[in-house]
């Protein structure tokens, strides 16, 4: 589906009563929520849910799949009835106050037999016929990362060349031009067997047929300090056949830096095949993007203070770790807080709100955030390797090193060693840290250090770089 047509859905849910006229009438998900526009009197109301929502200032889209709370204050719910719904991109369920929207998939492509057949089709069908691209980013939970870039530096230089974005449903905003196919749905299969190439920056997943002609570029989303695929604790052969199996599916890997070259090649048995060290065309943001006008999307004024909580997930628990206060730490440090979980965290977690707090784990584009950030607090994630571009302060807060490090993961390197910035163990020694005017100082030596190895390809030029050995090697557009 286009954009274009995107914005001619239009979808309600629509809830009737005869008892007291509601006061508020709000319908709730983890990460987005929306008003009613009640009408009527007591004895004959109606409250009218619009099923689309603008999130980051954006354009609005329907609302993301999953289950939502019908809270309609004032009102007898038990005496209300859903008069009607009127649904385009959606499937809906309501159950009392519950209410659970799907992704718009027809009833019979949803079921186990109905995806079996459609895989089979798949299996069965010529492929690579198409002069395309199939974009898959973080398993279709947002059309960001380097996939994006690619895109977009794709768009300009071949526009004759299809793009197709995997998303999970239609709430997820692809580029411009490019067309959005829900996962699992006839269009997604066809796509995905079609397009001459794929450009993914994790696992397919899904089993994938390669077809004659098709290709598979992996990006990759991180340079990593924590140990990854054949590289994790313990012993497990069936992690390490999926783990082969997976990466003899790629046909070429991309590393942000000769470091990660050497990582990602022994951690994924990644050999005989290329590896293009070319940086990561989502930091070309870093160099060429406007601040100013990205911060003023999320409504923040340019002369605010903006820290960025952005933590890696963690093996033993689903949700973003707790170890700030996001509105604390706002007023004690007079700053917006960005707060920013891992993809991982993106379904079974929920939106943390807070005065000055603005939770951006939906964001689609990690690197505007490192953009408009004045300063990042991380633990082990790979955002370390990205926000250094900028040059500005990091702070590493990790009360749960020895256990993360010693029986969680463990790391390719010493991060007490090599920090460009300080590891930190409760929320008030990060207070003390962010109001440190010696910080800089004290950690320029190290903080050079580390981007001489880590940064010197992302320079403004990633995806351009990239983009033309896609071209040169004819794997579209040829």
């Amino acid at each position: 589906m286009t954009t274009a047509e995107i914005d001619e859905v239009r979808s309600a849910l629509v809830v009737a009563g005869d008892g007291a006229r509601p006061v508020s009438a709000v319908l709730e998900g983890a990460r987005a929520r929306v008003s009613a526009d009640v009408t009527g009197e007591a004895g004959a109301w109606r409250a009218v849910f619009p099923l689309r929502v603008a999130r980051f200032g954006g354009d609005e889209l329907p609302l993301p799949s999953g289950e939502y709370e019908l809270r309609i204050d004032g009102a007898d719910l038990d005496g209300a009835s859903i008069e009607r719904t009127v649904l385009a991109g959606l499937g809906i369920a309501v159950r009392g106050a519950s209410v659970t929207i799907d992704p718009p998939l027809d009833a019979v492509h949803l079921s186990p037999e109905g995806q079996r057949t459609l895989e089979e089709r798949y299996a069965a069908q010529p492929g690579g016929t198409e002069d395309a691209v199939f974009f898959e980013s973080f398993y279709g939970q947002s059309a960001g990362c380097n996939p994006r870039a690619i895109d977009r530096e794709l768009a300009e230089r071949a526009p004759g060349v299809a793009r197709y974005w995997s998303v999970v449903d239609l709430s997820v905003a692809v580029p411009a031009g490019a067309v959005a196919v829900v996962e699992g749905s006839p269009e997604w299969w066809r796509a995905r067997a079609s397009a001459r190439l794929l450009v993914v920056n994790d696992w397919l997943r899904r089993r994938f047929v390669r077809k004659s002609g098709q290709r598979v570029l992996q990006t990759w989303h991180g340079t990593p300090l924590k140990r990854l695929a054949l590289h994790r604790p313990g012993f497990d052969p069936r992690r390490m056949a999926a783990v082969v199996k997976e990466s003899r599916r790629w046909d070429v890997l991309l590393a942000q830096n000769r470091y990660s070259e050497r990582i990602l090649a022994k951690a994924y048995a990644f050999f005989g095949k290329p590896i293009w060290v070319e940086g990561y065309p989502r930091n070309d943001v870093l160099v060429n993007g406007d601040a100013v006008a990205m911060r003023a999307a999320l409504g923040i004024r340019p002369d605010e203070r903006v820290l960025l909580y952005a933590p890696t997930w963690r093996d033993d628990r689903t949700e973003i770790v707790d170890f700030i206060d996001p509105e604390k730490l706002a007023h004690e440090a007079d700053a917006v807080v960005l707060v920013r979980g891992h993809s991982r965290t993106l379904k079974p977690g929920r939106d943390q709100d807070g005065a000055r707090v603005i939770d951006v784990t939906g964001y689609p584009q990690t690197a505007e955030l490192l953009l408009i950030a004045d300063e990042l607090i991380t633990d082990y994630s790979s955002v370390m390797f990205d926000f250094s571009v900028t040059g500005k302060p990091m702070h590493f807060l990790v009360p749960d090193l020895e256990h993360y490090r010693g029986r969680l993961r463990g790391f390719y390197f010493d991060l007490d060693e090599r920090a460009p910035g300080p590891l930190l163990r409760t929320q008030d020694e990060l207070v003390a840290a962010l109001a440190d005017p010696t910080l800089a100082e004290r950690y320029a030596e190290r903080y050079d250090a580390w981007r001489r190895q880590f940064n010197t390809r992302d320079d403004g030029h990633a995806a351009e770089r990239v983009v033309s050995r896609i071209l040169d090697l004819g794997f579209v557009g040829a």
